[in-house]
């Protein structure tokens, strides 16, 4: 396959082409629903006519799907409609009810109840379904990939953004999805796994990294069969794809919980870059992006550590 102008893979690291409109769902007061949501949704969508995939996000451990903002409007500028529910605001350590809300919220999307909640003319396409998530939500997220008979709907990518399966091997949160046996995770869909270089890293000698080695990305990737693919980002941390202001006591704990790099903006850019690219590539059956940003890396706005494609 012949590489493509790299001038394409620098496309997606900008905002698209469509504007976006952002939609707060509270999932018990929204009286335009037809069935309540599970749970309250964030939806950014575009908001010109047209028929869009579809993407679940699923934030981290502890923190507000509000976080993302930016992050969800870049995706949805490219022809996407992003869905992050807020699926808890305070929890212990085993994540199985995240893992049913989300089914939840996956099946609540096949009685049609969204396109309630969508611009004139917007309609979502339930045929083309991502999964993503962030830190513990990337560990939901694969969790629920692995758990097929829990959804409805069908999912077609699985992105995990710096996931984290705990606080270290043997220590895993659960129900743990690491089983550190090389390429065994029984997923018919492509994946994609993001990684931060200073995840690893830790800010404070009295905690903990917030990835840490043994429970993050490369050990999420080492199980992935292919079509798989894995990018990591060298200087940047594991909170740093969250926009620039995070209010609350949990937004400014953000900034100083973790190893972070220079600025956000950057980091952000490029997860949403890479989240765009790989979903043109698996829903919309367009890979050109995703190849240009593999055979010319130095077009995205963060210095790449790791570059790995299983296909």
């Amino acid at each position: 396959m012949s590489a493509p102008t790299t001038s394409s893979a620098a496309n997606v690291f900008g905002s698209g082409s469509y504007s976006t409109v952002l939609k707060k769902v509270d999932s018990v007061t929204t009286p335009s629903l037809p069935v309540p949501a599970p749970k309250p949704l964030l939806i950014a969508t575009p908001s010109e006519m047209g028929e869009f995939p579809l993407l679940i996000f699923l934030h981290g451990y502890l923190l507000y799907n509000s976080f993302y903002t930016q992050l969800l409007q870049h995706v949805a500028s490219h022809g996407f409609i992003v869905i992050a529910p807020q699926l808890y605001t305070v929890a212990g350590p085993d994540a199985t009810d995240e893992i049913k809300s989300t089914a939840a919220i996956t099946n609540w999307l096949s009685n049609g109840a969204l396109q309630a909640l969508l611009p004139l003319d917007v309609k979502p396409n339930l045929s083309k379904l991502g999964l993503a998530g962030h830190s513990r939500g990337g560990k939901v997220a694969f969790a629920l990939a692995l758990q097929k008979a829990m959804t409805t709907l069908k999912f077609s990518a699985l992105i995990g953004v710096d996931p984290v399966d705990g606080m270290d091997k043997g220590k895993q949160t659960p129900p743990p999805v690491l089983t550190y046996v090389p390429h065994s995770f029984n997923l018919d869909m492509a994946v994609m796994v993001i990684g931060s270089g200073l995840g690893e890293v830790k800010r404070n000698p009295l905690f903990p990294p917030c990835a840490p080695k043994g429970v993050n990305h490369e050990d999420f990737f080492k199980e992935c069969k292919k079509p798989a693919c894995h990018f990591v980002a060298k200087d940047y941390g594991h909170l740093d794809m969250l926009d620039d202001d995070t209010k609350g006591i949990r937004g400014r704990s953000s900034y100083c919980l973790c190893k972070n790099g220079k600025a956000r903006e950057p980091m952000r850019r490029f997860v949403g870059g890479v989240i765009v690219a790989f979903m043109k590539a698996y829903l919309n059956g367009d890979n050109t992006d995703l190849i240009a940003i593999r055979d010319g890396h130095e077009t995205a706005p963060v210095e790449l550590k790791t570059i790995e494609f299983l296909d």
